[in-house]
């Protein structure tokens, strides 16, 4: 028999998420599970009033903060307040202290501005262009009988090809490019596509299949770092041995890098298996509108760091979900430079597996829920990625979402969704942040610092993100992302998020005066309402540090992230 205490606490905890669910913030992305003290069976239900601690744990789906990326990970944050239930086991308002109730009242009388969620804006999600691909797929017994079945290894072969004609005319307009190779895309040039579940799933396949724990001897990160790679890195094998590599001027500090690799350098011990390709080490980078710094790798590093990987036989991942974002032409991806250069000395006989494989998504251009991406590289390493056990039981991702996209490519619907929507709402949003940042917090006596262009002064930007970094001697960006969501309802992620997680002592690189912002999710005036509220932040916190609270003690933004 169920006990009645059972019954009462199950009651309680639906009274609760109804309350909740009433009062939530419909723009917070979210979900409680509250946890109630069990009510004694042996106290009569008709005279039970009391008061119950509830725990509640906000596990927060935090996407974007990234790269690709998207991209999702959890943080948990835990708050304790005391709750009143009544005789009829209904909840009554929660019992705050004086100062949690005034900092209450402040948040509800201003709008959330969430400066830290790297997602694209609803209306910058083509449901329309969806809804035409969709109605010609699902139409034709010929396009959707393959789309619903499981799908080919290395994807769905229409997309594999017009996207490989999509990507030459993007990164090669004219055939004469050096690095073109020639050709026109389609066809042969198909067999560098690999088609993936996004960015993540696709670095999580790329270790599996290319990396060993105990023969690749570490993961290197450009810092700061799209933080939710990280525990990519981890799960597979790797916790302890992922180490930070400084950005310079014109992106990875390759003299850094080096002298990090000669370190690791030791008697060459035999790759285990020899029926796949194992690199000896992974670098790791966002090489266009880097998250979160906003830099791109000039022409001269990428080439230099290619050369490099080839050097130490290592596998440079290239997350390039930033690519299409930029206003600039595109510079050649590091696959195309790895491409070029042809065989490697650490290239098994018959095979040619290169240094550099291009990391990309539609969840950028499209919407994140497509959860489709690609990888391009030589034809031997995309063969490889294929061959992912997981892949090879269900075949690749996505098939249905392929063929959606494989119509919006080919009939030039998401060219024109990039070019008369996306890449003009990012550039105004772009440089109306940055016009609020100079005037709100770069001038007077604040002297905040920010990157405008990403490519040494070339005019070149992109993405999604806004890298501060705060004047010394004044408050720390902890310091400062706290007051920002308990004063202004505002929500910015602080540099320590963008750590290489890991390190410790002398190897990590700290950002404690860095503050990285988004402008891809809030509408523009919103973005630049955000700025307006960092400045009287910033000022309170400078003018008035001694109200009891300290940067870094709580992560409470997170639970909007």
């Amino acid at each position: 028999m169920i006990p009645r205490y059972f019954g009462q606490a199950c009651s309680f905890k639906r009274s609760v998420l109804s309350s909740l669910a009433k009062g939530s913030n419909k723009t917070s992305v979210s979900s409680s599970f509250l946890v109630p003290v069990p009510l004694s069976p042996l106290l009569p239900r008709a005279s039970f009033s009391t008061a119950t601690t509830t725990t509640t744990i906000n596990m927060v789906a935090e996407a974007g903060m990234g790269a690709s990326g998207n991209d999702t990970t959890t943080k948990m944050t835990q708050t304790t307040t005391t709750t009143t239930t009544d005789k009829n086991n209904k909840m009554t308002k929660p019992n705050m202290t004086g100062q949690h109730q005034q900092q209450e009242q402040q948040k509800k009388k201003k709008k959330l501005i969430n400066l830290i969620r790297g997602w694209p804006s609803p209306h910058l999600l083509p449901a329309d262009l969806l809804a035409k691909a969709s109605a010609r797929v699902l139409s034709d017994p010929g396009i959707f009988v393959p789309a619903l079945q499981y799908a080919p290894d290395p994807g769905y072969q229409p997309l594999r090809e017009e996207l490989a004609r999509w990507l030459r005319r993007a990164y090669f307009p004219s055939p004469d490019s050096p690095l073109s190779g020639g050709g026109s895309g389609g066809g042969k040039e198909a067999e560098n596509i690999c088609i993936t579940g996004g960015a993540s799933q696709s670095i999580a396949c790329l270790l599996q299949s290319f990396t060993d724990p105990g023969y690749t001897r570490a993961v290197w990160a450009v810092a700061p770092c799209y933080f939710l790679a990280c525990p990519i890195f981890e799960d597979a094998g790797f916790k302890g041995r992922l180490r930070g590599v400084p950005e310079d001027e014109e992106g990875v500090d390759l003299g850094f890098l080096r002298r990090g690799l000669e370190g690791m350098r030791r008697d060459e011990d035999e790759a285990p298996g020899l029926d796949r390709k194992i690199y000896r080490h992974v670098i790791y980078v966002v090489p266009t509108s880097a998250n979160p710094s906003g830099k791109t790798m000039s022409l001269r590093r990428r080439e230099g760091l290619v050369k490099l990987a080839r050097e130490f036989d290592a596998l440079v991942i290239c997350d390039d979900v930033y690519d299409f974002l930029q206003w600039p032409p595109l510079l050649p991806r590091l696959s195309d430079i790895d491409l070029a250069l042809g065989r490697s000395p650490f290239d098994p006989p018959g095979k040619v597996f290169g240094h550099a494989v291009s990391n990309g998504s539609f969840s950028k251009l499209i919407g994140p829920g497509m959860r489709t991406g690609w990888t391009h590289s030589t034809p031997d390493f995309a063969l490889g990625v294929s061959k992912t056990g997981s892949t090879r039981s269900g075949g690749a991702p996505s098939q249905l979402a392929a063929a959606m996209i494989h119509q919006m490519l080919a009939s030039g619907d998401l060219d024109r969704h990039l070019d008369n929507k996306v890449r003009p709402a990012l550039q105004a949003r772009h440089a109306a942040v940055v016009q609020a940042v100079k005037q709100e917090l770069g001038g007077g006596d604040l002297g905040v610092q920010v990157l405008e262009e990403g490519d040494l002064g070339k005019g070149m930007f992109g993405g999604y993100f806004l890298w501060l970094t705060l004047p010394e001697g004044g408050p720390d960006a902890a310091t400062v992302a706290e007051w920002a969501k308990q004063e202004e309802n505002l929500i910015v992620a602080e540099g320590a998020v963008f750590e290489v997680i890991g390190q410790e002592g002398g190897e990590a690189i700290r950002f404690p005066r860095n503050i990285r912002i988004c402008y891809s999710w809030e509408e523009e005036e919103d973005v630049v309402e955000g700025v307006k509220r960092l400045e009287r932040v910033l000022r309170r916190v400078r003018d008035k540090p001694a109200d009891g609270r300290k940067g870094g003690e709580s992560k409470g933004w997170l639970n909007f992230a």
